[in-house]
């Protein structure tokens, strides 16, 4: 019989109370973390494996872990959200009894969970852990499997933030810029950048085999694309003082998009433009953007809710907000940002030369 049939109907009722709870509490996260754009999102265990250097994997057995640090699923991530509130109705029967069970304070079994760094992947048990954390229950027992890998993951991560730390662990092996220029910190902030800058620094390899008319290592052509090309120009970036029209980005977004700017206006003019006055236009051509997308974003929401909710005043919960605004672009939108990708990697570096 299941804890459903077995509970009276003051329990059933509090259980499913506590669901539709909980799957309110979830849709205005995701209104809220949408509006945002900050992450919402269970992170896919295969997925997080097959971007990640594994060196193996061990059973560690049962321990009591923080669900807090539980930011994924194998399975399930698309039914809950970061914190494992349910994000659709069709979870209730399953995270009722279990939500059941804890009112008539049945044991239930240990969750099982992959461990990667510092972070857990729901294996089985992605129900108990959402009611858990309902519940505001800090710690569960768990049937634990480590994945080793020697990159950092933690309660906090993304899955953008883990391609990352991939793609600058290879950067740092390719280019071996931190023995070679210990003072270098090229951090991006967009998945495939990392790859953007091993193609400048070969297209600047062939640039100096054609002037010194020799061959040129790969770690020369490192040393001198650090000094000669990336520095200049974030030395320009530094005293235009352009990085503060772009928070959560970094001088080295700020490389690749300002290098791609200038090409284009030189294409468009036809006329040789400094780095300064690249930085410049820039600068002023999308800095000033943001405040006109909120403007319009405000505007078209309001108007998308007053037509939308008066007419349907109780929103049907289990409708992502992702779901409900698809026409309404988000505030901080990078697409009026970042420079058009379609040129090539060997333009933006000509437009050095």
């Amino acid at each position: 019989m299941s804890a459903t049939n077995s509970g009276s109907s003051q329990q059933i009722k509090m259980a499913k109370d506590d669901f539709e709870n909980a799957l309110r509490k979830g849709f205005w996260r995701s209104v809220f973390s949408w509006f945002n754009q900050s992450k919402n999102e269970l992170l896919p265990f295969d997925e997080v494996r097959r971007i990640l250097p594994i060196h193996g994997q061990y059973y560690l057995g049962l321990r009591q872990i923080q669900v807090e640090s539980i930011i994924g699923s194998v399975g399930r991530y698309n039914d809950f959200d970061r914190v494992f509130l349910p994000r659709r109705r069709q979870t209730s029967g399953r995270w009722v009894s279990v939500d059941l069970a804890n009112i008539q304070d049945i044991i239930l079994p240990p969750i099982e969970v992959y461990k990667v760094g510092n972070a857990y992947f729901v294996k089985d048990g992605n129900h108990r852990v959402s009611v858990a954390r309902q519940r505001g229950q800090k710690f569960v027992d768990a049937y634990i499997t480590e994945v080793s890998t020697n990159l950092e993951i933690n309660e906090n991560s993304n899955i953008d933030e883990i391609i990352m730390l991939q793609e600058q662990a290879y950067f740092l092996e390719q280019t071996n810029i931190k023995a070679l220029r210990p003072e270098a910190k090229l951090q991006l902030t967009l998945p495939g950048q990392y790859q953007k800058l091993l193609e400048h620094i070969s297209v600047h390899r062939w640039f100096m085999g054609e002037r010194y008319q020799r061959e040129t290592t790969f770690q020369e052509a490192v040393i001198n694309w650090y000094d000669e090309v990336y520095l200049p120009l974030i030395t320009v970036i530094r005293e235009q003082n352009v990085l503060k029209d772009f928070p959560n980005r970094t001088e080295t977004d700020l490389y690749l998009w300002i290098i791609e700017h200038l090409w284009f206006l030189r294409e468009q003019i036809h006329e040789e433009i400094s780095l300064k006055d690249a930085a410049s236009h820039f600068k002023t051509e999308y800095s000033k953007k943001p405040l006109k997308r909120i403007w319009m974003l405000f505007r078209r929401l309001a108007r998308k809710l007053s037509k939308g909710l008066e007419d349907s005043p109780n929103i049907e919960l289990g409708i992502l907000a992702e779901e409900l605004m698809l026409d309404v672009d988000p505030v901080g939108s990078e697409k009026s940002i970042e420079p058009d990708e379609s040129n090539t990697n060997q333009k933006s570096e000509e437009s050095t030369s």
